[in-house]
């Protein structure tokens, strides 16, 4: 652990030039104390690592000085394809791994493609989680992701809307989609996904299991996420949006609004217009709508008009009367 820690605090020194004390041990979640000790002991290797005192201070290597000690350890390589989403690298357990690699990889780049990374890095952040999206990591997400990394098969107890169910899978990858994190595995000579979150328990079984010819989770899970979308939304809605309710929908839900615009009509002196809206069956479409608020009218079908009314005329009885 020291001495990875020795070469990623030297590599952290080319790639930014002088550091302080202070923030290498912000880096590496050590103390000020054990850094002075790291550097002691670069020096002792015969690094050129020099320390500067005052306002502005700290360590850095002798100008013209690099190293080429840049070969990924397994763990780092295995990392390289999270270091640009920090928080799917940590919750796999890979975030040390990847910070690493990412040191690494910068490292050996030449010094103007370095730079650039850098630049990159500093001025550019992907976050996949979303709003209000704070939450636990899934107790079983790391032992999945060591299943699927092993192509292992496993047997899981999972909730769904239906109750709990058992089922034995081969688990084929895990995919992070608006903060949540899913599985995509096979089962019963198909392909399913769960949602890893809903998973109450996971043994892990013996032997291997191979995976299909040609499976690519990256096309297989936007195919799947095209057909599910197209599936929910099975009824069409005839409505009148006022000008703010074609905002609102544009901000929620761009792709729908898209499709809604295409056979929209013109607006009449109000700015309202109307369109065929797509929506789910029963209550997902009635609860789609209320968040539109007054800016949306259901001209048809008349059992979805009535059940927004419905729902409507309960919300306003329960705000009617003041609190005593």
């Amino acid at each position: 652990m020291r001495a990875s820690r020795l070469l990623s605090l030297l590599i952290l020194l080319q790639l930014r030039g002088r550091l302080s004390a202070d923030t290498l041990a912000r880096e590496f979640e050590v103390s000020v104390r054990t850094v002075y000790r790291d550097v002691e002991q670069l020096s002792a290797a015969g690094v050129p690592v020099y320390a500067e005192r005052g306002r502005g201070g700290g360590f850095a290597l002798l100008q013209g000085y690099s190293t080429r000690l840049t070969g990924l350890t397994a763990g780092e390589a295995d990392a390289v394809g999270l270091m640009g989403v920090a928080q799917a690298a940590a919750e796999l357990g890979l975030g040390e791994h990847a910070q690493s690699a990412r040191h690494k990889l910068l490292a050996s780049l030449p010094a103007a493609a370095g730079a650039g990374a850098q630049r990159v890095a500093a001025r550019f952040h992907l976050d996949p989680r979303p709003w209000y999206g704070r939450r636990t990591t899934p107790p079983w997400l790391r032992p999945l992701a060591e299943a699927v990394w092993a192509d292992r098969r496993v047997a899981l107890r999972y909730r769904s809307w239906k109750g709990e169910v058992v089922r034995e899978l081969a688990p084929l990858g895990l995919v992070l989609k608006a903060g949540e994190w899913y599985l995509v595995a096979g089962v019963d000579g198909g392909l399913r996904t769960y949602r890893v979150a809903a998973i109450q328990s996971m043994t892990t079984l013996d032997g291997s299991s191979p995976r299909p010819a040609g499976f690519e989770l990256a096309r297989h899970w936007a195919d799947s996420v095209s057909v599910f979308e197209d599936g929910l939304r099975t009824r069409i809605a005839r409505v009148r949006l006022s000008a703010t309710g074609w905002r609102l929908l544009h901000e929620q839900q761009p792709q729908l609004a898209a499709t809604a615009e295409r056979g929209a009509g013109a607006a009449d002196a109000e700015g309202w217009r109307e369109a065929d809206l797509p929506v789910e069956s029963g209550d997902h479409a009635v609860r789609e709508l209320l968040r539109l608020g007054a800016h949306v009218q259901v001209l048809a079908p008349v059992d979805l008009r009535a059940a927004l009314a419905a729902e409507a005329t309960r919300i306003a009885a329960l705000h009617s009367e003041p609190r005593g």
